[in-house]
């Protein structure tokens, strides 16, 4: 099993739970470098990680480091582009969420891919635990029963300070508020559970922070599969929690934690008279490994290694985007919107926003709310 060379671009917080968790993979990379516009904060990083390559642009560390793969640690309105010039030059991407801004900025992977022949994946570590994957292999086989109900809901806090930096709670810097932010994380583990979804009624409003964005939304979720499900993502939720729960025929499937997860936090409900097949198809998993973001460059190198596609690639982190963008585009319309229907032209593929729309009913919303 060969070592990948990896860097790290943006050496803010996040980055350092990426240096941290290559730390644990064994030797399976080697952290050759690092990049940041700021020369203090980039040596200090650099420093505490022992990192020998050090850079204040991205096309320098291309050309001097020679990385076989990049993670994008920077702002979201920087993911995109960052990751073209990666892979247009070769270099395989690990981007941290959310992926693009938009559906159509998204779309610019596929040709940048071909033409350097490097792979995109986005950061979606909690598709990566061993319970994770136990319940994907049971939801809908023989033991568990097809999916009937869902709930799926990242309900966190951030005060008003929260928003002080100036690209955050923006448009056009982060393409959203908890939808796109923060509970982009949650969803996509339903999604890589249940399977394609098909159509979605949503609302999107700004409750009450100091935000251009929505600080809450609410979904109406249904899959191909014929499960129906509740996806809520709020800012405003004194007790944090991020919540999962499939009911199936025979099994309901609960995970319940607020940043990550161990097995411990998963519970398996039998419905009565089905708990010998339940219990039994669940402790007979491997469970041993919980999720994180380690869990997910370990697959990733399997897959490299291997030849495969790597996982949480492309297309299915345009699926997670894509009913983002369907959430706010019914919130912002008050239609419901099918998997399919925001393409080149619709107004919500090129932005989250619809044009502005989304702009026009969250100000409005709020005027409604102070004059009440």
């Amino acid at each position: 099993m060969r070592t990948y060379r990896v860097a790290i671009v943006g050496t803010g917080g996040i980055a350092a739970v990426h240096a941290d968790n290559l730390a644990r993979t064994g030797g399976r990379a080697e952290l050759v470098a690092a990049c940041d516009v700021d020369q203090g904060r980039l040596d200090a990083f650099a420093g505490q990680h022992g990192i020998e390559g050090r850079y204040l642009n991205l096309a320098d560390l291309l050309a001097g480091a020679k990385p076989d793969i990049v993670h994008l640690c920077t702002p979201p309105m920087f993911h995109i582009d960052q990751a073209i010039e990666c892979l247009e030059a070769g270099v395989h991407v690990l981007s941290e969420k959310p992926p693009a801004l938009s559906l159509a900025d998204f779309d610019r992977l596929e040709k940048a891919q071909a033409k350097g022949g490097a792979q995109f994946s986005c950061v979606f570590q909690h598709r990566f635990g061993d319970a994770s994957a136990a319940a994907k292999e049971l939801i809908g086989a023989a033991e568990f029963g097809r999916p009937l109900v869902a709930r799926c809901d990242t309900l966190w806090y951030r005060p008003d300070s929260y928003w002080d930096l100036p690209w955050r709670g923006t448009w056009n810097a982060e393409g959203g508020g908890p939808t796109m932010g923060h509970g982009i994380h949650q969803f996509d583990l339903l999604l890589h559970l249940l399977g394609p979804w098909e159509e979605v009624t949503a609302i999107a409003t700004r409750q009450d922070r100091a935000t251009s964005t929505e600080d809450l939304s609410a979904a109406l979720v249904r899959f191909e599969n014929g499960a129906v499900a509740t996806i809520v993502n709020s800012l405003l939720s004194p007790r944090e929690t991020s919540e999962i729960r499939i009911d199936c025929e025979f099994a309901t499937v609960e995970l319940s934690h607020l940043y990550g997860y161990s097995t411990d936090n998963w519970t398996i409900t039998a419905a009565p008279g089905h708990e010998e097949q339940v219990n039994n198809a669940w402790t007979g998993q491997p469970l041993e490994r919980g999720s994180g973001h380690s869990a997910q460059f370990l697959a990733m190198y399997a897959a490299l290694d291997a030849g495969r596609p790597l996982p949480a690639g492309a297309d299915s982190a345009r699926q997670t985007l894509e009913l983002a963008a369907a959430i706010y585009a019914s919130a912002f319309t008050g239609t419901p919107v099918r998997r399919g229907d925001i393409v080149p032209g619709h107004p919500f593929y090129a932005g989250m926003d619809g044009e502005g729309l989304g702009a026009e009913v969250l100000d409005a919303t709020a005027l409604r709310a102070a004059r009440a």
